[in-house]
């Protein structure tokens, strides 16, 4: 995120898109709601009826795949009736010649005919979004999770710099992380990559920099492998070995029957988890982890803000916390630079080695929390990045061309699927599908269905069944629901008895590797 989490409330107007916020994020969808109550007028663009649809100004209901579309059209809208922020365009970004030229592929007429939008809707918004500053703009994995989702981000950073949303409070271009400390993850160099900080692995000052401060020769200077890559090349019998930590691939990947048989050529698989999941049957070995309530350390959340946290509750049995795990495995294997004691040792090398982490020290994580960039202990936090210049100097507007789903509907099969996320459950399961509760209000999948589309199946609430798309197929009960237009189906991923990802397409964005979950083709049969 540019901005942070309270500056929501200071827009006069925001657009989320691709984002589901109050069921997938409802602190932050509080955020919204409150300030819509307090005067902020709201876009919502997403294929569903969202929740947040209701409090909406417009509600841009395009279909899935379509985003690229949508927002250079808004773009369009906004450079025709001279609305951009030319003064902000001049003196902080570059390009903007060829960006407009770009726009001059996606007429109101085209893009309301690709997204199924009415064109005067998508100009009103466009409007809206220019006129009522300042404006922040959200969005989450409905943008990301394309065959063109890298597009899909460079098109809401072009429209945040056409009208000058960057670097403001209530502004900015501000994506929803999809977990709790995903963005630590990726801060600490979970990456193919990066080292930890954005570092880049290619860059030969860097590796030596990293040499000295692990005491190590020869850090490799080659890109890794994203994680479909590594399913590529286990596939090609080129990895033979695989440990994973906190992930639970065997529900979450796209394309699962091949994933599973995938799996099954590892000669060695390690799962490290704190309860047992889909995966573990095809493990090796299993190493017990202990929760975030029982071990100390930092998360770094979606608005880049540093908090740490204690143990409330001792670890059961023998899990142990998992950078505990880790170093004993590579002390065991002889490896140097592990013989960390505590949390605190490793959060003092964070300090070291990554610079926007440089004053994000133990002690003063006693007192308050911290966002970075933070260089130095005498640096407060940065709550808003490009607040004077961008990273890399001068924004870069992004010519675009529109791309769509890779897999459209045809005759054999009619719908297109899209992939959700329940209030109530998180993720895989793995925790919220042990809670008695939870599983009471909602215990098991649905395919939701327009009501037109279920009269022409002949299907009623509660019938049985199967989604088929040329990966698989999945059954699941019907639920009737206007929440998606007609031709259009949903279904959530949390339930491993039906499995959605056994249904979905992956090919992925060539630059994030990201696989298409939001959109695929299939049909419908009643059981």
């Amino acid at each position: 995120m540019t901005n942070t989490i309270e500056d929501i409330g200071e827009a006069s107007c925001i657009l989320a898109i691709g984002t589901n916020t109050t069921d997938t994020h409802p602190v932050i969808g509080t955020r919204v709601r409150r300030a819509v109550l307090n005067g902020a007028r709201l876009i919502v663009a997403n294929p569903r009826k969202i929740p947040l649809a209701k409090h909406a100004t417009y509600f841009l209901q395009h279909r899935p795949g379509t985003d690229i579309a949508l927002l250079m059209g808004m773009a369009r809208v906004i450079v025709d009736e001279d609305l951009h922020d030319k003064e902000f365009i001049e003196s902080r970004c570059e390009n903007f010649e060829e960006f407009k030229k770009s726009l001059e592929a996606f007429s109101l007429d085209f893009v309301s005919e690709v997204t199924g939008v009415d064109a005067e809707l998508i100009r009103r918004a466009a409007i809206l979004y220019a006129t009522n500053k300042p404006s922040a703009l959200l969005y989450a994995m409905g943008i990301t999770q394309h065959t063109h989702g890298t597009d899909n981000v460079l098109a809401t950073a072009n429209l945040a710099m056409l009208t000058g949303n960057i670097g403001k409070r209530g502004t900015g271009v501000n994506p929803l992380r999809g977990q709790n400390n995903v963005q630590g993850a990726c801060d600490m160099g979970a990456l193919p990559n990066v080292f930890p900080g954005y570092q880049a692995v290619i860059d030969e000052n860097l590796r030596k920099k990293f040499e000295e401060a692990w005491g190590v020769d020869n850090l490799p200077g080659e890109i890794g492998l994203t994680l479909p890559q590594m399913f590529d090349q286990i596939n090609a019998g080129k990895i033979k070995a695989v440990y994973l930590v906190g992930e639970n691939p065997a529900v979450s990947e796209p394309n699962l029957k091949h994933l599973q048989h995938v799996f099954e050529k590892l000669e060695f698989l390690v799962i490290q988890d704190i309860f047992p999941t889909e995966s573990v049957p095809y493990a090796h070995v299993v190493l017990p982890a202990a929760s975030f309530a029982e071990k100390d350390g930092t998360f770094t959340n979606t608005e880049r803000r540093v908090q740490w946290f204690d143990p409330v509750v001792p670890a059961p049995g023998v899990a142990k916390p998992d950078w505990w795990i880790t170093c004993e495995i590579a002390k065991r294997m002889g490896a140097k630079g592990f013989d960390f004691t505590s949390s605190r040792e490793i959060l003092d090398e964070i300090n070291k080695v990554t610079p926007s982490y440089g004053g994000i020290t133990y002690n003063r994580l006693q007192m308050t929390t911290l966002q970075w960039p933070c260089p130095d202990t005498d640096h407060p936090g940065t709550p808003i990045l490009h607040t004077q210049a961008f990273t890399r100097g001068k924004g870069h507007f992004e010519p675009l061309t529109y791309k769509g789903p890779q897999e459209m509907p045809d005759e054999e099969y009619p719908f297109v699927l899209t992939t959700a996320r329940s209030l109530f459950h998180f993720h895989t399961g793995t925790m919220t599908r042990k809670v008695a509760g939870l599983n009471i209000i909602r215990g098991e999948e649905f395919v939701e269905i327009h009501p037109d589309d279920a009269a022409a199946l002949e299907v009623n609430n509660g019938d049985v069944v199967r989604v088929t798309s040329r990966r698989g197929s999945v059954e699941a009960k019907v639920l009737i629901s206007d929440k998606a237009p007609e031709g259009v189906v949903t279904m959530d991923f949390h339930f491993s008895e039906s499995p959605v990802n056994v249904l979905t397409n992956p090919a992925h964005d060539p630059v994030s590797r990201i696989p298409e979950y939001k959109a695929c083709a299939v049909r419908i049969e009643k059981r």
